[in-house]
């Protein structure tokens, strides 16, 4: 459903006629994409709790607040793009790319979108919710054959749809890379297609390069890595994305754009090394703390316990 709003070609002759290869476009598409990629999470959630066993209740309800949580990380990394383009309309963000990519202009928001696109789909190192170390296989533990098979492709099917989303919204979608663009006519158009599906397969790739090199994350820092680092990171950025936008369509002197990301770069870096010595201060009271004695008298631990003996009423009994 989601691949109802992408393009993934030019426009191309069909039949002698010239089409978009898309079957349709709508003014919210991305957003669309976004509910449609969301119902997702119902099914995981009903899964393990009709299994009737604890392992695959805990892991659904694991991949619910993952999903909601890194869901929130997502969607605030495609403001930055709607601003920017203008539009929400999948065929105008990538004809908003025709000279350069977002994932240039708008890195930051490519690379939280890189990271939530992972823990949206339930990948490793973000596989929390199917964690064989400690929930046997997660949601999916009770079922085999057709089924087990049925989650595995939808999770697959899945991989391909935010990986289709990310190429139309940060790597120009169809068109081809800086300085190839001359291979677009090719082939009456659909040469462009060729160019939309290596993107494509790049992020696929991606995927299972993580999964072969990455360690699986905790579980409490995976929610924190998403709620205190991503979130707040994203909003900042919008923030400057704003402003810079409302800069440029005012016609702005490039100086005092390069003063404005001056500034944000020092507020940048003077919160990074607060955060850096507030951490610091705090690791620091923690090992004091810890080495420090106890406040109370602790009694020595035996060096050897002694053999069992066994009770003189029982042996009075015997």
């Amino acid at each position: 459903m989601a691949f109802a709003v992408i393009p993934m070609s030019g426009p191309v002759k069909m039949f002698g006629q010239e089409t978009a290869f898309q079957l349709t476009d709508i003014p919210v598409g991305v957003l669309y994409i976004l509910s449609v990629a969301s119902v997702g999470v119902y099914g995981i959630v009903l899964a393990g709790w009709s299994s009737g066993s604890t392992y695959p209740l805990l892991g659904g309800l694991r991949s619910s607040a993952q999903v909601i949580s890194y869901e929130i990380a997502m969607g605030l990394s495609l403001v930055a793009v709607f601003l920017y383009a203008g539009s929400m309309s999948t065929i105008d963000i990538v004809n908003a790319q025709d000279k350069f990519w977002f994932a240039i202009v708008l890195f930051p928001s490519f690379i939280i979108y890189a990271i939530s696109m992972v823990g949206e789909t339930n990948r490793a190192p973000f596989d929390l919710a199917e964690a064989e170390g400690e929930l046997v296989g997660g949601f999916h533990t009770e079922y085999s054959s057709l089924k087990f098979a049925l989650f595995f492709l939808a999770e697959y099917v899945n991989i391909v749809g935010v990986s289709a989303l990310a190429t139309t919204l940060f790597l120009g979608g169809y068109h081809a890379p800086p300085g190839l663009g001359f291979t677009e006519s090719w082939l009456g158009g659909w040469f462009t297609f060729i160019w939309f599906f290596i993107k494509v397969v790049l992020f696929f790739f991606i995927f299972v390069w993580l999964r072969g090199t990455l360690p699986r994350l905790r579980y409490d820092q995976f929610m924190q890595f998403g709620w205190k680092v991503l979130i707040p990171a994203n909003v900042a950025w919008i923030m400057v994305v704003a402003v810079l936008r409302y800069f440029t369509i005012n016609g702005a002197s490039r100086t005092s754009i390069l003063i404005f990301g001056g500034v944000v770069l020092v507020i940048f870096l003077i919160g990074s090394s607060l955060y850096e010595r507030a951490k610091a201060k705090k690791s620091a009271v923690g090992v004091s703390v810890v080495d420090a004695p106890a406040p109370y008298p602790v009694p020595e631990l035996p060096m050897k316990i002694s053999a069992f003996t066994v009770p003189r009423a029982e042996r009075e009994r015997e």
